[in-house]
């Protein structure tokens, strides 16, 4: 019997809480006493999966972010608290009127070949890249009409609006930049160099074997001196979720990002021999959610969605599927996005007599049978965790008269369903919100998103009070009025819940106690790893 026919069977909570799936003790970024670094050595690491090229400026792929971090660099990084932070800029100013920015770039940096890097290479990759070929880039540099370079570390744009969001997506993971001497005059993205890099970055690229790893060697004319301390790193791809628990266990590699299943964190609970991060992916700040295609009659009443929220305990789908590590959402902004985040909003705590009080109102009456409406729930299947979600929301709706008949299907079949057919009654999927709710929320509610395509509107949600404000504060220069019109959107986004927002969650790096970092970053998933150091076995 498969796993997925075990839980298919399960049944009831009672049994799927006998499978094991308890809350064990939850092991931040240990706070221990951290060593001085330590000079050497090769850092072994696997990432999910084999990214299918080695270059993010125009691929938004977390596992190609993974890897070529390592190797390209963006303008800045980001602190704990998301706040940019200096990497290839030193520097930045914004006009009072959040018309102009200019960077001050760091000198005497160099590209791997040697090259000098300068303000050109910023400029070419903006509009020749980001703002032409990177997914999110189109938007997030649409109000850059104007590029200049009055010296070779010196990087003026010019905004047809203000567009602070900028500052929240250009890291290494949005905004990496590219050797104009190498990408200008050819077609970008069939470059050598994508499979190949070079880069600015404390890693050199020496080697793809496909279907193994990349090999990365130590950048002795790094711009940060002293670092990085590594003499180099190996990222292999281990298709087999046991397997990478098997090697880290073995010690033949010290770092598994995001790939080890949380059924196994069990296994690394010993700090003396192992570190459980879960600090390294606020960057992304991803929230797994319930989608409603509000173009059904049925779903298209608020009192039926307010009435579901009601109806699903957020806090034991937490504490069941992923055993602790995240937390029940409150909204669609999360609570790592501190800056914008409101706790405050219209809360819908786990209560099924009021659920039901709902769609009583909403005119959905139980028939004979207990049934008061039935709908299709579709899922990706992309994880163990989605999977068993889509089975907790299925009894805890099925509590309510709401009979929900699951559908999985492969990604490509799933995204046709959902953002081009416009066929399905709910679906669940886990988001990237980003720092800055223009960049990670607008495109699920905005009306001039309904469009087919991946990852935009697909409810086919429209308020056009809310699309006023969410474009009002996509061009605001004055940080205090975004906030408040953030905080107008949340409350409009709780009241009409045309998506569920249901747990903020939490990736999960494991490592063995040897590796150490000197400055933990809210990007760490996408870290450089110039402060990385293993100390001696």
């Amino acid at each position: 019997m498969k796993r997925r026919d075990l839980l298919v069977g399960a049944g009831n909570l009672g049994i799927l809480a006998a499978m094991g799936m308890g809350v064990p003790g939850i092991s931040g970024a240990q706070a221990l006493p951290q060593p001085a670094p330590v000079k050497g050595g090769i850092l072994n690491m696997t990432i999910p999966s084999e990214p299918t090229t080695l270059v993010s400026a125009f691929n938004s792929t977390m596992q190609i972010g993974m890897v070529s971090s390592k190797i390209l660099e963006g303008l800045v990084t980001y602190d704990g608290g998301l706040n940019p932070v200096p990497a290839l800029a030193k520097s930045w100013t914004v006009s009072p009127d959040g018309l102009t920015i200019r960077f001050v770039l760091r000198e005497n940096v160099k590209w791997h070949d040697g090259k000098d890097f300068t303000s050109a290479d910023v400029e070419f990759t903006l509009l020749k890249v980001w703002k032409v070929l990177h997914p999110f880039g189109r938007a997030v540099y649409a109000n850059v009409n104007k590029v200049d370079t009055p010296d070779r570390h010196t990087v003026i744009l010019h905004l047809s609006a203000p567009a602070q969001y900028i500052f929240s997506y250009i890291n290494t993971y949005g905004s990496q930049i590219l050797p104009k001497h190498i990408y200008d005059g050819t077609d970008i993205l069939t470059n050598p160099a994508n499979a190949a890099p070079i880069g600015t970055g404390p890693f050199v690229f020496k080697e793809w074997q496909r279907g193994s790893h990349v090999r990365l060697e130590r950048n002795a004319n790094y711009w940060d001196p002293g670092r990085p301390y590594l003499d180099g790193i190996v990222i292999r791809f281990i298709p087999d979720a046991a397997a990478r628990t098997v090697a880290l266990e073995a010690g033949e590699i010290q770092l598994a990002v995001t790939s080890i299943p949380i059924p196994n964190l069990t296994r690394f609970a010993d700090r003396k021999k192992y570190k459980i991060n879960l600090d390294e992916g606020k960057f992304l700040s991803s929230i797994f959610l319930l989608q409603f295609n509000v173009r059904r009659p049925n779903l298209s009443d608020k009192r039926v969605r307010q009435a579901a929220l009601h109806a699903i305990d957020r806090e034991a789908l937490v504490r069941l599927v992923w055993r602790g590590y995240g937390k029940p959402a409150t909204g669609p902004i999360p609570s790592s996005v501190k800056k914008y985040y409101n706790g405050q909003t219209k809360q819908y705590p786990y209560d099924p007599k009021k659920a039901e009080q709902l769609l009583d109102a909403a005119g959905l009456k139980r028939g004979a049978d207990g049934i008061r409406l039935k709908v299709t729930l579709d899922y990706g299947a992309s994880s163990l965790e989605e999977e068993r979600a889509c089975q907790f929301i299925k009894q805890y709706l099925g509590k309510v008269g709401i009979q929900i008949e699951l559908r999985s299907s492969d990604a490509a079949t799933y995204l046709r369903r959902i953002f081009t057919d416009v066929d399905y009654d709910l679906m669940v999927s886990s988001l990237h919100m980003l720092p800055d709710p223009t960049l990670g929320v607008q495109r699920l509610y905005w009306t001039k998103n309904i469009v087919k395509a991946p990852w935009t509107n697909g409810s086919g949600y429209s308020n056009p009070t809310l699309d006023r404000i969410m474009e009002a504060a996509g061009k605001e220069a004055d940080d205090g009025k975004r906030k408040e019109l953030f905080r107008q959107w949340q409350e409009i986004a709780q009241e009409d819940l045309p998506i569920l927002d249901l747990v903020e969650l939490t990736w999960v790096n494991v490592s063995t106690a040897r590796m150490h970092k000197v400055n933990p970053q809210g990007d760490g998933l996408f870290a450089s790893f110039s402060d990385v150091f293993l100390t001696p076995p």
